[in-house]
């Protein structure tokens, strides 16, 4: 059995609706699938999930969100109208935004999850129709019935472990099983989504549960390459790599997939296989727990900005017993979560997200480091970007570090900070934003251009 989850491109229109029939009815292992919200139909359009939140904030200030609802209720009525579903759909998505939209406003962050989760539940609905319009066995299943209970953390609900037995259950289900995407039910009932993009969560918690062959997450592109292609032309695409590798790409800035995603596949030694809506019958990239390492160190890079530093030096620091957790207990203080700490005998730099903190804030952090710790030095650093160089291969090859190095200083870009993390898959780079693209590039040509004697 496969358990097959689409994203937000993958169901924009009923013609991209019409494609995801086609790619499922196409092999009966393709048991259950799982829908984003809608998205994009071209660059200039907006994403239902980006309507809901618009719309949701509109209400909490009580400020009329009529233009945004509307705007929601039209996708779907334009996807309805290609698809020649008739009316009944769109009211049953109609009366549940709206009794969404009405619901208790005591509590933002749980209003705007069940505002949001609307996206992929109405959307599953819809997709369900259209499957039984075309005449084939496949229904709707509310993911509370089903039984995916998640922790009520808003925007970040983690799957219960119970939640597996009672999914366990959906085998008993007859036809092709439509789940929505995104969202869980609380023990208490209330609906709390997953981070941003979530769907692929869900998708690799139906797998582990139905114990799954296989689970395939369509997208819009061919493969994962092993660069940005917005940075390099025509890079080369990855046929195969490993949990570890690919959690590390999309946690460093690789959007194909979702980082938290593989976890519950990695878990139950389930294969993922990335593959394209557009373009079924492109190979893809499969991602399994072992590979062959033919193909040099370097599996790919990934890099993401928006990251700044916290420097601290302080003379003996190694010899301070709880220095490190002293230093982290202020950043926790204030509701911190940090990326990385490379350090070093008398300093140690903590990087981490800048939108998480103002000019306030910093301020009050400095200060409590100089007078709580009696640090030497402060120093906040902004505008950074993180390059990850990931790569199973590089624990059976000497001098990767090195050949890294040189690219860079090569192509001219100043290194910030290096951090090589203990698996040796991966090693980060610390760069200024601006040298991002160029570092990126300046690494791509040396471990998938160059030829090394």
């Amino acid at each position: 059995m496969k358990v097959v989850k689409f994203g937000g491109s993958s169901l924009a229109s009923g013609k991209q609706i019409e494609k995801v029939f086609q790619i499922v009815i196409a092999e009966a292992e393709r048991k259950v699938v799982v829908v984003s919200a809608p998205g994009k139909r071209f660059s200039e359009d907006h994403k239902v999930t980006d309507l809901l939140i618009e719309c949701g904030e509109l209400s909490l200030l009580n400020l009329d969100p009529k233009e945004k609802f509307d705007a929601v209720i039209e996708r779907y009525s334009s996807i309805a109208e290609e698809l020649a579903l008739g009316d009944e759909i769109i009211h049953e998505i109609q009366n549940d935004l709206i009794e969404r939209l009405n619901g208790n406003k005591s509590k933002p962050d749980r209003f705007m999850d069940r505002l949001k989760a609307s996206g992929e539940d109405n959307n599953a609905k819809l997709v369900a129709t259209y499957f039984r319009k075309r005449g084939v066995d496949a229904s709707y299943i509310d993911p509370k019935e089903a039984g995916l209970l998640v922790s009520d953390e808003p925007g970040n609900a983690q799957v219960l472990t119970e939640s597996y037995n009672r999914l366990f259950s959906l085998h008993e289900r007859p036809g092709i099983l439509i789940f929505p995407g995104f969202f869980g039910y609380s023990r208490e009932g209330e609906v709390f989504t997953f981070s941003r993009s979530g769907s692929d969560i869900t998708g690799s918690i139906l797998a582990n549960a139905l114990k799954a062959d296989l689970y395939e997450n369509f997208t819009d592109v061919d493969a994962v390459y092993s660069v940005n292609p917005n940075i390099v032309t025509k890079p080369k695409e990855i046929k195969e790599l490993t949990y570890r590798e690919m959690r590390e790409l999309s946690y460093a800035g690789f959007t194909v997939l979702h980082d938290e995603a593989l976890v519950p596949a990695f878990r139950a030694g389930i294969p993922v296989h990335i593959k394209n809506t557009n373009n079924p019958a492109a190979p893809g990239t499969r991602i399994v727990s072992d590979r062959k390492y033919t193909n040099g160190p370097v599996i790919g890079i990934a890099s993401d900005q928006g990251f700044c530093s916290i420097y601290v030096s302080k003379y003996l620091m190694n010899r301070e017993v709880g220095f490190g957790r002293k230093l982290l207990g202020i950043l926790e203080d204030f509701g911190l979560s940090y990326e990385h700490t490379p350090s070093g005998i008398d300093d140690v730099s903590v990087i981490l997200r800048e939108s998480q903190m103002d000019p306030i804030m910093e301020r009050e952090i400095k200060g409590r480091i100089m007078t709580e710790l009696h640090a030497d030095e402060v120093k906040i650093e902004h505008s950074l970007a993180l390059i990850m160089v990931v790569g199973e291969g590089m624990r059976h090859n000497v001098g990767t570090m090195a050949r890294a190095s040189k690219a860079l200083a090569k192509a001219h870009v100043n290194i910030e900070m290096i951090n090589q993390g203990s698996s040796e898959v991966s090693m980060m780079f610390g760069v200024k934003q601006v040298d991002e693209k160029r570092a990126v590039a300046a690494l791509y040509e040396e471990f998938f251009v160059a030829v090394t004697v």
